[in-house]
C-alpha cells in the first residue's frame, strides 16, 4: 500500500504537511535516490531523506498521537530557531526520540495563551486548515472609545487587505475608562486577525491571550511558560474535530483531579528552573558578570600600595632592610613616699586613724 510521501512524513513527526511540501518544492527531500516531487507516493519501504539524512517512515499504527497544552508567555516566538538568539516556545517543551513537537498554529511574539503542540504532523495540519472552521476565542483589551456600531460593525465583517474578516462572537467582560476587555471567537488563524479587526475601527489592541482552541481551554493554575500533556479523552477529541481515527494508547493517565495537580505542580517547578538557565536571566547574568569581573582581575597588574608592581615568586630583586620602629622612653618609677603623719600601710597608701 502506498501514500503520500508529505502525509507519511507529516504524520512520522517530520513537520506539518504545509511544512513538509515547502520541503519537496525546495528540493530537500530525496527518495531511493532521486528528488522528490509533490503528490509523490511511497510504500513502508522507501528510502527518504531531508536534507541527506535518513528518516524513519512509520507505519499508522506504531505511533503513539502525543497532544501538548502550553501557555504561551509574551515574548516567545512560535520558530524553531531564530537568528537573532531570542527564545522560543520550543525552548521549554520536552525532549523526544524520533519524533518532534508541530505547533498547531502561531501566535505573534506580543501575544499569549493557548498554543497546541502534537507529535502527528496529519493531525496538526487538520485542525489548521480554513475549511475545519474550528472556534478560537481571545481575551483582548482594547483601548479607545468602543461604541455599539463598532461592535455591530465586526460582527457583520470588514474588508482586511487578505480578505474579508469578522468576528463571529463579541462579549464585553469589563474594564475601566478607555481600556475595555471582551471576549472575541474567529473560526481562522490569519496572520494578527484579532488585532487587524480592531484596528479597522480605530481601536488598539494592548493585550491579547487566547483562551480556547475548540472546546480545549486553557487550564487555570497552568503558569506562563509551562505545558502539560493532554490526556486520551482529550486527544481523541480533537481527532474527531477533523475526522481521524482514534488513538489508543496515551502517555497519560485518564483524567484525574489528583493527577491533574501533579502535573501542574511539576510544570510551576519547571518554569522556576528554567528561569535561572534560560540566556538573559538575572541569575545567569549576574554569573556572566562575576566571571567577566574574576577574568579583568586576573589580567589586571598586582600592584603594591603607592602604584608599584608587588613582586613575582621567583624574583631575585635584593628586598629593602625593615626601618625599625621608633622605641618610647621608658620612665623610671620613682619610689612612693608615704604620706606624711601616718604610716604606709596595705590599704593602698591610705592612712590610717
Amino acid at each position: 500500500m502506498t501514500e503520500k510521501l508529505q502525509k507519511v512524513l507529516a504524520r512520522s513527526g517530520h513537520g506539518s504537511r504545509r511544512e513538509i511540501e515547502q520541503m519537496i518544492a525546495n528540493g530537500r527531500i530525496r527518495v531511493n535516490g532521486h528528488v522528490a516531487q509533490l503528490g509523490e507516493r511511497i510504500d513502508a519501504d522507501a528510502d527518504v531523506r531531508i536534507d541527506g539524512h535518513r528518516v524513519s517512515v512509520k507505519d499508522e499504527q506504531a505511533l503513539v498521537c502525543r497532544v501538548l497544552m502550553y501557555h504561551k508567555p509574551e515574548g516567545e516566538l512560535v520558530t524553531r530557531k531564530d537568528p537573532e538568539g531570542r527564545p522560543t516556545v520550543y525552548d521549554r517543551l520536552p525532549k523526544l526520540n524520533g519524533a518532534r513537537w508541530i505547533a498547531v498554529g502561531r501566535l505573534d511574539v506580543n501575544t499569549s495563551g493557548l498554543l497546541i503542540f502534537t507529535t502527528d504532523g496529519e493531525l496538526a495540519n487538520r485542525l489548521m486548515h480554513p475549511s475545519r472552521e474550528i472556534e478560537r476565542e481571545y481575551a483582548v483589551r482594547v483601548f479607545g472609545e468602543v461604541t455599539q456600531q463598532h461592535l455591530n460593525t465586526l460582527r457583520k465583517g470588514v474588508k482586511l487587505d487578505d480578505g474579508p474578516a469578522r468576528f463571529k462572537k463579541i462579549q464585553a467582560t469589563g474594564g475601566e475608562g478607555m481600556n475595555q476587555w471582551f471576549h472575541v471567537t474567529l473560526t481562522e488563524g490569519r496572520n494578527r486577525e484579532v488585532r487587524r479587526l480592531w484596528e479597522s475601527q480605530g481601536m488598539q489592541v494592548s493585550r491579547l491571550i487566547r483562551v480556547r482552541y475548540g472546546d480545549v481551554l486553557l487550564e487555570k493554575g497552568l503558569v506562563q511558560g509551562a505545558w502539560m500533556e493532554l490526556e486520551l479523552e482529550r486527544v481523541n477529541y480533537l481527532r474527531r474535530l477533523v475526522e481521524m481515527d482514534k488513538e489508543t494508547e496515551s502517555f497519560v493517565n485518564s483524567v484525574d483531579k489528583k493527577d491533574n495537580e501533579r502535573q501542574l505542580k511539576r510544570a510551576r517547578r519547571a518554569v522556576r528552573r528554567s528561569k535561572h538557565t534560560r540566556p538573559g536571566s538575572a541569575r545567569n547574568q549576574t554569573s556572566a558578570r562575576n566571571q567577566s569581573s574574576k577574568a579583568g582581575a586576573a589580567n589586571k597588574p598586582n600592584l603594591k600600595a603607592g602604584g608599584k608592581p608587588a613582586a613575582k615568586p621567583g624574583d631575585k630583586t635584593p628586598a629593602k632592610p625593615r626601618a625599625k620602629s621608633p622605641t618610647k622612653p621608658v620612665s623610671k618609677r620613682q619610689p612612693r613616699q608615704a604620706p606624711k603623719g601616718g604610716q604606709r600601710t596595705r590599704n593602698h597608701g591610705r592612712s590610717s586613724s
